[in-house]
C-alpha cells in the first residue's frame, strides 16, 4: 500500500511533468521550453525516487528498479533543458535508452492495469528505437518529428494512467 501523501506528491510530479514537458514541446522560444522542461524534469525526478521507494517498501522490486531507471534517465534529460537542441542530443539519447528501459520494468510488472502497461510499451518503444537513431549517428533533436515528437502523446499518456491507477486502486 502507497502512503496517501506519497501518492498525492507523487501524482503532482507526474502531472507537472507531463503538461510542462508538452508545453514545452510547443514553447515558441527556447527561454520558455528551457524552463518548460526544467520544471516537467524535476517534477518526473521526484515522482520517480518517491515511486521508486514506495514500490520498493511495497516488495515491488521490478517496478520500483523500472521507476529508478526511468528517474536516471529523467535527470539526464533534465540536464539538457537549457541547452540548445542541437547541442543537448548525446546526453537526450541516452536519457531515452533509460526511459525506454525504465518504462519496460514498470510494465513488466503487475503494478499497473494492461492498458496503462500497454501504453508504457508503446511508449518505450518508440523512445528506444529514437534512442538506437541517435546512438547511430542521426541528427535527432529533442523535437524532430516524427520522432521523438509523436512518441510524447503515448509518454503522456502513460504517465496519465500511473497517476489514474494511483488513486483508484492500491497498486
Amino acid at each position: 500500500m502507497i502512503d496517501r501523501s506519497v501518492r498525492r506528491v507523487a501524482s503532482l510530479g507526474l502531472a507537472v511533468g507531463a503538461l510542462l514537458g508538452m508545453a514545452g514541446t510547443f514553447a515558441p522560444s527556447p527561454t520558455l521550453r528551457g524552463l518548460a522542461w526544467g520544471i516537467d524534469g524535476v517534477g518526473l525526478v521526484v515522482a520517480g525516487a518517491l515511486l521508486t521507494v514506495a514500490f520498493s517498501r511495497a516488495g515491488r522490486e521490478l517496478a520500483a528498479a523500472g521507476f529508478l531507471v526511468f528517474t536516471i534517465g529523467q535527470a539526464l534529460v533534465l540536464s539538457t533543458a537549457a541547452m540548445d537542441l542541437g547541442a543537448s542530443v548525446p546526453s537526450f539519447g541516452a536519457g531515452l535508452a533509460l526511459w525506454a528501459a525504465g518504462l519496460v520494468l514498470v510494465g513488466a510488472s503487475d503494478v499497473f492495469p494492461i492498458a496503462v502497461r500497454a501504453l508504457g510499451f508503446a511508449a518505450a518503444a518508440l523512445f528506444g528505437v529514437t534512442a538506437l537513431q541517435i546512438f547511430a549517428g542521426a541528427s535527432i533533436t529533442p523535437t524532430s518529428s516524427p520522432l521523438p515528437f509523436y512518441a510524447y502523446p503515448v509518454f503522456v499518456a502513460t504517465l496519465a494512467g500511473w497517476i489514474l491507477a494511483l488513486w483508484r486502486r492500491q497498486p
